[in-house]
């Protein structure tokens, strides 16, 4: 009987941070500065670090249902692990296959602008421009892409490194103006610090992406939650450093009204360095727009595999090794629908979906450590109260997003 191809188990531990890096850094940041800096003012490092922890709960509910069940197509399996509810399963499974196709064409979207500083060509061949090659290197392999968006990652990272290099003399002030960042103990204050890390929450968001490549990792009930903590770290440090060069370089109404918040950090008498900081702009956001592909495409393959969709998703290349129906059915998806719908919509439904199955997932883990058979488990073990608390506050962010309609 001949073989099943199966997927090709290539990447490591460096690899994975990478590309959880890639996915929650993706076009977030360079334009959320702003905004929560309009909200939370000064105290918008503050804001980061509060929106670091609050993702933290879920983030570490991710890594041990991630050791645990090292599956593509993570949180449909997860849920049918602990629920045995098929339709449930299925029903978050192809949520999330929205949410990233939605993603995709919401960073697909935010893109144009940035490229119509180097090319003056329509939005809509934009759009294809950038799906059609990015399509083709997912088809093309794992390695190569998951390569590639490590290195654009790269590129990305040390992008914002040189903005806050290009920024030194302002962050040496930090001393002498630590007071002003630091909040007092007023109710209101701390009010307006909350609301900006509910925004700030969404540069957070990219770390549920890394489970579904688990198949295509080495050792992954070690490397998957060690790369998730990783890059959630990292990602901290890296927001909480930018926060603070954006609030002690900028006038913080200044800053709040920038639709380029990072480019404004250059000034006007640098235009070579503004048109570099576009290009890692663009850099990063064709990097996560990789990434939901791949991602998309990897559950759809997981779903098929598990007898949730039809068996024609888990078609693989016999040379690459790639999941190629699937990707091919992702890509075009991603095409109609950034041609098809405004940036804010496609926004505010990526949102929405993904705390819907972020607040699932917690609860998933929840019920799981209350089971006496299933209470350890071989990788990382949280206690029970960090999935109960993710799960609260993952109700209140959708109660917040509801009363905002």
């Amino acid at each position: 009987m001949k073989k099943a191809v199966e997927l090709k188990r290539t990447i490591t531990l460096p690899m994975l941070t990478l590309y959880g890096l890639g996915t929650i850094i993706g076009a977030g940041i360079f334009v959320l500065v702003g905004k929560v800096a309009g909200l939370a003012g000064m105290f918008a490092p503050v804001a980061f670090v509060l929106a670091s922890i609050i993702a933290g709960f879920t983030a570490f509910s991710y890594a041990e249902l991630s050791s645990r069940f090292p599956k593509c197509a993570g949180e449909a399996v997860y849920l049918q692990e602990v629920f045995h509810l098929r339709t449930l399963s299925t029903i978050v499974g192809l949520a999330i296959v929205i949410t990233g196709i939605a993603s995709a064409a919401t960073i697909v979207n935010g893109s144009v602008g940035y490229l119509q500083m180097f090319i003056a060509l329509p939005d809509w061949l934009i759009i294809i421009l950038l799906i059609l090659p990015l399509s083709l290197l997912a088809v093309w392999g794992i390695s190569e892409s998951v390569g590639v968006a490590a290195f654009t990652t790269s590129i990305a990272i040390a992008g914002l490194v040189a903005l806050m290099i290009f920024n030194a003399d302002h962050l040496v002030t930090l001393p002498e103006r630590l007071p002003e960042l630091l909040p007092p103990a007023d109710t209101a204050i701390w009010g307006t610090i909350v609301f900006g890390a509910f925004i700030a929450f969404y540069a957070f968001i990219g770390f549920e992406d890394m489970i579904n490549i688990a198949e295509e990792v080495k050792d992954p009930r070690r490397n998957m939650p060690r790369a998730i903590v990783l890059a959630l770290v990292i990602t901290t440090l890296l927001y909480t450093l930018l926060a603070l060069t954006a609030v002690l370089a900028l006038p913080v109404d200044e800053l709040a009204a920038s639709q380029a918040p990072l480019a404004a950090l250059i000034g006007e008498d640098h235009q070579t360095l503004k048109l570099i900081i576009a290009a890692v702009s663009v850099i990063a956001i064709a990097d996560g727009a990789l990434i939901q592909i791949i991602k998309s495409a990897r559950i759809l393959y997981g779903m098929s595999r598990q007898q949730m969709l039809p068996e024609l998703f888990s078609r693989i290349h016999p040379g690459r090794q790639t999941p190629v129906v699937a990707t091919v059915f992702v890509a075009v998806s991603i095409l109609l629908i950034a041609l098809s719908f405004p940036l804010l919509i496609l926004a505010q439904i990526t949102s929405f979906i993904t705390l819907i199955v972020f607040g699932a997932i917690n609860l998933a883990l929840w019920v799981l450590k209350r089971r006496p058979e299933t209470i350890h488990a071989e990788g990382i073990n949280v206690p029970a109260w960090v999935p109960a608390t993710g799960f609260t506050l993952c109700l209140l962010f959708i109660f917040t997003q509801l009363l905002q309609l």
